[in-house]
């Protein structure tokens, strides 16, 4: 490949970014999810040290879950209503102060397993909005042209920053103590806060608010089941979301309990895995549509590769398959969110945005403390191969149901063509 054609690659790429508005909230992004990757180790290995225990980290995780299963549509729904950018400042401004309170209660020795589980509960109050609101924000930055690529350097950015945040916590950590990731994290939000006052509203491609009518929840479930290819994505998004994507419980423990490792090793184990992720968002970014092989062959790979993780023996090898983890995962939630966004109604949008956020992140709840329970009882690599399992499992169906519906599909049109011939003849 020539120099030229690295150019036209990348410039493919990253071609999002020439967007003024979207280019202000990507760099605003990327330092807040940064701080927030930092939050999530730290609070991890903080429960870790109160309790020891498998089963109370993944009810933290569960917790911090639990508003977007029970809620989340009503937060899609809030989404369509409002003015996105206004929104996401006050969510932006609540998870700070979440995160002020709990670098507080750390640094004076007063915390809790309890207060932990109440910050972690109210921060997902805020993430129930918070996300519904920023997926579907994406279009009104950029315009329908160009959400693959955006939604793909939003993965992009994403990881970029559980690479930089683990790592900085790792650091953080060992040297200072666990209270400094809560504060960095609480610092972080001023970045992404600072970048939505700056943005030109005049140049977003907004549209009207929804009307406000009885029944508007009920009426994006309806649609949403109705339309097969969001019906179909969205159900591969749930099994994948409640076993398979449940790192934050599980790597803590692989890397505590299996490797005998610390905080570092966990650290480790997230960025490595992120590198992956960051990889597999590029891919995304680069493509001009999803498709429907794409995405059902990278759950396919996921769940393989999960079962590798779960069966490797030594730290190195871990720490290559994590990243091939990341890769697989990231291509497969990029290409769900893609298709998800374009196949959607602008008025609905938020509230398919939300269940897609139900399905994904609402399903810890049950999938996070039975997979530590499981971790537990029988070891963490148990719980990783569950989840490849399953996940696996979920994608092979899928595909199943694609090859039957194209044999039914030739078959008709086999049909159709013999009736023409008699009718010919």
């Amino acid at each position: 490949m020539t120099s030229a054609d690295l150019r036209a690659v990348g410039a493919r790429t990253f071609r999002s970014l020439h967007i003024r508005n979207y280019r202000l909230f990507w760099f605003g992004q990327l330092v807040s999810v940064s701080g927030t990757w930092m939050q999530t180790v730290a609070q991890s290995w903080l429960v870790l040290s109160l309790t020891g225990s498998g089963v109370d980290l993944g009810i933290t995780v569960a917790l911090q879950f639990l508003p977007m299963l029970l809620f989340g549509m009503y937060g899609g729904l809030l989404a369509d209503r409002s003015d996105k950018r206004k929104l996401l400042i006050a969510t932006q401004a609540a998870g700070g102060l979440l995160a002020l309170i709990l670098f507080g209660l750390v640094a004076t020795d007063t915390v809790e397993l309890w207060m932990v589980y109440v910050l972690a509960f109210l921060l997902g109050v805020v993430t129930m909005i918070d996300m519904p609101t920023r997926q579907s924000f994406v279009i009104e930055m950029v315009g329908p042209d160009e959400v693959p690529n955006a939604v793909g350097l939003n993965s992009a950015m994403f990881n970029t920053g559980r690479i930089l945040g683990p790592a900085a916590a790792g650091i953080s950590i060992s040297a200072l103590g666990i209270a400094p990731s809560f504060l960095a994290n609480a610092i972080s939000y001023l970045a992404v806060i600072g970048a939505l006052l700056a943005m030109r509203p005049g140049e977003l491609f907004r549209r009207e608010p929804a009307e406000r009518r009885r029944g508007e929840v009920r009426a994006g479930l309806r649609y949403a089941w109705g339309d097969p290819i969001l019906r179909s994505t969205l159900v591969l998004v749930a099994v994948l979301g409640m076993f398979g994507v449940n790192f934050v419980v599980v790597l803590p423990l692989l890397a505590r309990f299996t490797f005998e490792g610390g905080a570092g090793l966990y650290s480790l184990f997230t960025a490595l895995m992120s590198l992956g992720s960051l990889m597999g968002a590029l891919v995304a970014a680069s493509r001009a549509r999803p498709t429907r092989r794409v995405l059902i062959g990278s759950g396919i790979a996921f769940g393989v590769l999960l079962l590798g993780t779960a069966a490797a023996p030594t730290v190195w090898l871990t720490s290559v398959l994590l990243v091939a983890v990341g890769m697989a995962v990231m291509l497969f939630l990029a290409t769900a969110n893609t298709t998800l966004q374009l196949n959607s109604d602008a008025a609905l949008r938020g509230r398919v945005m939300a269940l897609y956020g139900l399905l994904l992140m609402g399903t810890t709840p049950v999938g996070g403390p039975l997979l530590g329970w499981i971790s537990e009882a029988w070891g963490p690599r148990v719980g990783l191969a569950i989840g490849g399992a399953l996940s696996l499992a979920a994608a092979l169906a899928a595909a199943s149901r694609v090859r039957l519906r194209r044999r039914s599909r030739a078959a008709s049109r086999a049909e159709g063509d013999a009736a023409e011939v008699i009718v010919a003849a």
